[in-house]
């Protein structure tokens, strides 16, 4: 039987070879990193019987060589993966991939916590920081008022049933009135930028220094943009989350959720331990008992798509301000919002924070909303005679996707609650995809006419 020492030793040499390879991905281009990611020819002579792919391990449990390495793996004292709901290699792969693009251009590192959905990457990110203190003070947190259906419900409903209060602010409104809303009992700021569906954008710098004013974290839900526009991170925000079902992975193959932090979150009510490390905290503890892990199988999925994340999201970004343009432009349809335009309200915050990486070239995302003239009934016309593009409620798909956010994506929000997220009952949300431009667009005529 080995000592706990040798089964140390060993997990000392893997971490000092995972080391090796961030040290060396940090000094590579984005796509290369996204390519390749964290599993090296190392790792996988090493590990892998050395394949060139990450291997799917699909099995829940690690075994173990002794009583003592799994002990030693069981209380955190070395890398192991002991449980798939706790951790598992494959998972590992993606994990560390998405902490090196999130963290893309910025000298220090980032951590991840990869979860069954974006849904579940939101809560994992929330709910430690609303843990009630010991005197019982009551609890808020302050949210853009434009977010996602279920974002809305979650900050509206589920949290409110546990005595949290959340204070909407219009995305447009100056920093003062922002301020005006956090008190000493104010736990975090949240922001979707570019938001689903209006395409509203915030002013993250502004925003992370306002929150870390009052020594709290900024949290920035980047599904739409993702780490190939914009980096949230570089930008100082502590908590960057995606929904992994969207943009990210593209073939709408699987579901997944993603909380990436930077090192050291401005958190004054957390431990330091916490705080160091709040993905790496939020995976081994809270969600070790939760249970929000994200199947190895999804997280595949999900690596394959990642690979071509850069290219997709030039190709979409053109092929949507070329529909944009057609839109703005049609005698039928009455409002366009997308932030490539300049007539968006959020073009000019856009353009300075929204860019394709490794490039001069302003890009601004695969999706666009507009209204068309004669309200919700109109609008469900138009989305009826679609033949090309799919009517459905998800987006960030290699194919065009829409629908109409309030009968589907935010209709349980209701009519007062989607009135304060400012969506219009004729508002059609459109995920353009990799189809030609021509194509798209002379499904959108025909539908329109």
């Amino acid at each position: 039987m080995a000592s706990v020492n040798s089964h140390l030793k060993a997990a000392k040499k893997q971490s000092a070879m995972i080391e090796k390879t961030i040290a060396r991905l940090k000094k590579c281009r984005f796509d290369t990193i996204a390519t390749s990611g964290i599993y090296s020819g190392d790792f996988a002579a090493a590990y892998a019987q050395g394949s060139i792919i990450e291997p799917s391990f699909l099995s829940s449990a690690q075994h173990f060589a002794d009583s003592k390495q799994m002990e030693a793996a069981l209380s955190y004292q070395m890398p192991a993966w002991a449980y798939s709901r706790i951790a598992n290699p494959t998972i590992f792969y993606l994990e560390q991939t998405l902490s090196l693009l999130e963290s893309y251009g910025m000298e220090e590192n980032a951590s991840c916590c990869v979860c069954a959905s974006g849904m579940a990457a939101i809560c994992s990110a929330i709910e430690p920081l609303l843990v009630p203190n010991k005197a019982g003070d009551p609890i808020n947190f302050v949210s853009s008022s434009q977010v996602y259906g279920g974002t809305f419900m979650q900050f509206t409903t589920r949290q409110q049933e546990q005595g949290k209060k959340v204070r909407f602010v219009a995305p447009s409104e100056n920093i003062e009135t922002w301020a005006q809303q956090i008190d000493q009992h104010t736990r975090f700021v949240f922001i979707e930028v570019p938001s689903n569906p209006n395409l509203s954008v915030c002013d993250i710098k502004a925003l992370a220094a306002l929150a870390h004013k009052h020594h709290i974290p900024l949290l920035v839900d980047a599904t739409v943009a993702t780490p190939a526009l914009l980096r949230p991170l570089s930008l100082g925000a502590d908590i960057v989350i995606h929904s992994l079902s969207k943009s990210i992975g593209a073939s709408g193959m699987a579901i997944g959720g993603a909380l990436i932090s930077r090192k050291n979150i401005i958190a004054h009510y957390l431990e330091n331990s916490q705080r160091e490390d709040f993905a790496s905290y939020v995976k081994l503890w809270p969600n070790r008992d939760n249970g929000p892990c994200l199947a190895p199988l999804q997280a595949s999925l999900i690596l394959n798509d990642l690979r071509t994340l850069r290219m997709r999201m030039a190709s979409l970004s053109h092929h949507t301000l070329t529909v944009a343009q057609f839109l703005a432009q049609h005698k039928k349809v009455e409002s366009v919002y997308y932030p490539g335009l300049a007539s968006h309200q959020g073009h000019e915050l856009a353009r300075e924070m929204f860019g394709l990486v490794d490039s001069s070239v302003k890009a601004y995302g695969h999706l666009l909303s507009f209204t068309v003239k004669g309200g919700k009934r109109a609008a469900m016309a138009v989305l009826d005679r679609l033949e090309l593009i799919w009517r459905a409620t998800d987006l960030g798909r290699i194919k065009s996707v829409a629908t109409i956010p309030s009968i589907s994506t935010h209709q349980q929000q209701g009519d007062e609650g989607r009135a304060l997220s400012s969506i219009e009952d004729g508002l059609i949300r459109l995920s353009v995809g990799n189809e030609h431009p021509a194509d798209i667009i002379a499904d959108l005529s025909q539908a329109l006419s």
